[in-house]
């Protein structure tokens, strides 16, 4: 367990000490794992979104330690305390291969190229906001969706993730739980516009 930031091509970058274990690990085997879990998971941990990252975790180079340490301190900005300290070095992950989770039902291999092309989502920093909002003030819409796309009687359903293409649904249902995917009509970028995406979906669901 332990902080990263990630680097312009999404490369894991951590600031750790000798004195740490898998610091000493990594000095004799350098192939690793990170394993990323959706933060405010709620409930059954295997039902969260989470995402392992393999490859090559090495020593940063001299020459290229600037950027690395600029985008580290930009994200934990509590590390210039030691960030200078002489036990202290950066590791950056080469990745090679991952493997991704979006909850029950929904995983797969996912190509390091694919990884390196990939943008960041725009709904990235607003997500845990928005599943909150619907969860808390609009469980009632998240049932509907539910009921309405699958055609299965929904006890319970909570949004469980979200992104500009789409969104998942933890269903309850009479024979156990059941994630389901459900795509938007059009790509959205920001909150307004997710808002008035779920309003649309929601009044037809009705309809």
């Amino acid at each position: 367990m332990m902080p990263y930031a990630l680097d312009e091509e999404g490369s894991p970058c951590f600031l750790i000490s000798t004195m740490a274990m898998h610091t000493q690990n990594l000095a004799g085997e350098p192939r690793s794992s990170l394993l990323v879990t959706e933060p405010g998971a709620e409930g059954n941990p295997l039902g969260a979104g989470r995402v392992t990252l393999m490859g090559l975790a090495m020593k940063v180079p001299t020459a290229e330690l600037e950027p690395v340490r600029a985008c580290y301190l930009a994200r934990h900005e509590n590390a210039g305390y030691w960030v200078d300290f002489d036990d202290f070095a950066f590791y950056r992950m080469a990745i090679e291969d991952l493997y991704f989770v979006g909850g029950f039902g929904s995983m797969g291999w996912v190509a390091a190229s694919d990884y390196h092309r990939a943008q960041v989502d725009p709904l990235a920093d607003q997500a845990a906001s928005i599943l909150e909002h619907m969860n808390t003030d609009h469980a009632d819409a998240c049932q509907l969706l539910g009921q309405v796309h699958t055609g299965l009687v929904v006890n319970e359903a909570r949004m469980s993730a979200i992104d500009r293409l789409g969104f998942q649904l933890r269903l309850t249902i009479e024979t156990g739980v059941k994630s389901v995917r459900i795509a938007f009509e059009h790509e959205v970028r920001d909150s307004e516009q997710t808002r008035a995406a779920l309003v649309d979906m929601v009044h037809k669901a009705r309809g």
